[in-house]
């Protein structure tokens, strides 16, 4: 996890404990950088986590506020588009569990290989899990992954494979492009998220890269509509 990652995650809980009101003003961003003995720009890219969150909002020359609709307790679980941290990190402080359905290895299709850009010899992990939060499903994955990248096991995919990577193998993750798309429920969405057949489902289909610009993973990621939301906040800069 990143400095400003780690710090994001420690101002929320700060923010949101009671001690601040929704609408109050928050800690300059010196005060923070003096507190978390860090730079300015960092503490600005976790305050900037925290804004695409929903969690504050910032004013030109006023500062930084606690959302007045934020309610930590109450928020919908928000299929991510723009957090390229993974489940456990954009719900930190929440439960955040999995359900493994399977986890294979074989020779990449030419459609992974492209994606993925290996070749036909080199195997991929194929893995399938249910991932909830706070006891409720929040997402059917089904990813590809290079074997070379890292040593996957079930015990890894009940937790946190982000976290795994970062931290066992020590890859640096830079981000992901994503497409995102509706659907139609099929038999193995039913079995996975409860969903009838043919219900909507939001679909996310990404591929990840390391900060060397490697792509590492191709996955799809199936939402049930029942409680799954997209929300984007936009910042118009003069």
């Amino acid at each position: 996890m990143y400095k400003y990652e780690e710090i994001s995650n420690s101002l929320k809980k700060t923010f949101t404990s009671g001690k601040y009101q929704p609408g109050d003003l928050l800690p300059d961003q010196e005060q923070l950088a003096r507190e978390f003995s860090t730079t300015r720009m960092t503490i600005r890219k976790a305050i900037q986590a925290l804004v695409t969150e929903g969690v504050v909002y910032t004013k030109r020359g006023a500062g930084t506020f606690l959302r007045k609709d934020y309610k930590l307790k109450e928020r919908d679980l928000e299929a991510s588009i723009d957090k390229p941290f993974g489940t456990t990190v954009t719900y930190s402080g929440r439960k955040v569990t999995s359900k493994v359905l399977g986890l294979d290895a074989r020779l990449p299709t030419e459609q992974e290989q492209e994606k993925l850009l290996i070749g036909p010899g080199e195997p991929v992990y194929v893995i399938r899990r249910v991932r909830y939060v706070d006891g409720r499903v929040y997402a059917f994955e089904h990813t590809i992954m290079p074997t070379k990248i890292a040593t996957i096991t079930e015990k890894v995919l009940e937790g946190s494979v982000y976290q795994h990577l970062r931290e066992e193998k020590h890859l640096q993750i830079a981000g992901s492009h994503r497409k995102v798309y509706a659907i139609k429920a099929t038999t193995e969405d039913a079995e996975a998220l409860g969903a009838e057949i043919g219900d909507p489902v939001l679909a996310i289909t990404q591929v990840s890269y390391t900060d060397e610009g490697e792509p590492f993973e191709y996955s799809t990621s199936h939402f049930p509509y029942q409680n799954s939301s997209i929300t984007a906040d936009i910042v118009i800069k003069p």
